[in-house]
């Protein structure tokens, strides 16, 4: 039997997602819990690896078990073995067939900026700093340079394995709230770093410091050396990760801003 389940998780106390020998990492902390409810060893796994800091409000993961349980005795079970920081949101059977990575027909991931002078000292390991002055209509013009099917080796973070750099951006918007600015990318997959690396672009043209066109040169350029620095991973989540209807999960994860006020 095949499950699935939906995972939230603060991953500002986990070295990542990955299971490593010496860290703490989120899928160590999930199969583990999985393995007592099944009452043996649980491999599993997830639509997208997070890195460390990074957090995720619909991250997607699925096992092989031979156990017989309920629905709910999965999301209560794995949960009453679980830290505070991670917590499974659903659980469900589903097809043989079906794969968390494999099977996704897109992801969402949202970036939160908190943009004024002085810095955070309640969510400081949950949001980007930026104490510039944003002007967000520059970065909405800026972003529309990456809408669409393009080479983003201009994006691509240093160690990536992908075997090419062509994505689909199939939307990205960005939105201001209360001091805090959102910046939402969805894709049909992504390279390593990709989104931290379009949001410290977009940090640039947003500062004023170079003209929204700027983030279409540096796309053609195909050259990471040219875009802006990556930024910091607290400010990044897995908001959503979208199947095929047929495989019947629960509807995607939530679509509205995340906020902190």
């Amino acid at each position: 039997m095949r499950i699935a389940l939906g995972i939230e998780y603060d991953g500002s106390g986990f070295s990542g997602w990955q299971v490593q020998s010496h860290a703490r990492t989120v899928q160590g902390c999930v199969e583990q819990a999985a393995s007592v409810v099944a009452n043996h060893p649980v491999r599993i796994a997830c639509a997208g690896r997070t890195d460390t800091g990074v957090h995720a409000t619909g991250q997607v993961v699925h096992f092989d078990t031979d156990a017989d349980r309920s629905d709910r005795a999965w999301l209560m079970g794995i949960n009453a073995n679980l830290p505070a920081d991670v917590g499974v949101t659903w659980a469900q059977p589903v097809s043989d067939d079906f794969h968390a990575r494999y099977a996704a027909e897109r992801r969402t991931y949202r970036y939160v900026i908190l943009n004024r002078p002085a810095r955070p000292g309640l969510f400081a390991a949950h949001v980007g700093f930026e104490y510039r002055p944003l002007e967000l209509e520059r970065m909405v013009r800026a972003a529309r340079y990456l809408l669409g099917e393009h080479d983003f080796s201009a994006f691509r973070g240093a160690g990536c394995q992908s075997k090419t750099p062509w994505r689909e951006v199939q939307n990205l918007s960005v939105e201001g709230i209360d001091g805090f600015i959102n910046v939402e990318i969805t894709a049909n997959a992504f390279l390593l770093h990709m989104v931290r690396n379009i949001v410290g672009t977009l940090l640039v043209a947003g500062t004023g410091t170079r003209p929204p066109e700027w983030v279409g040169e540096v796309l053609a350029s195909r050259d990471r050396t040219r875009a802006g620095m990556t930024a910091p991973p607290g400010g990044l989540y897995l908001v959503r990760v979208e199947y095929p209807s047929r495989f019947g999960l629960p509807a995607a994860g939530p679509r509205r801003s995340l906020r902190f006020s």
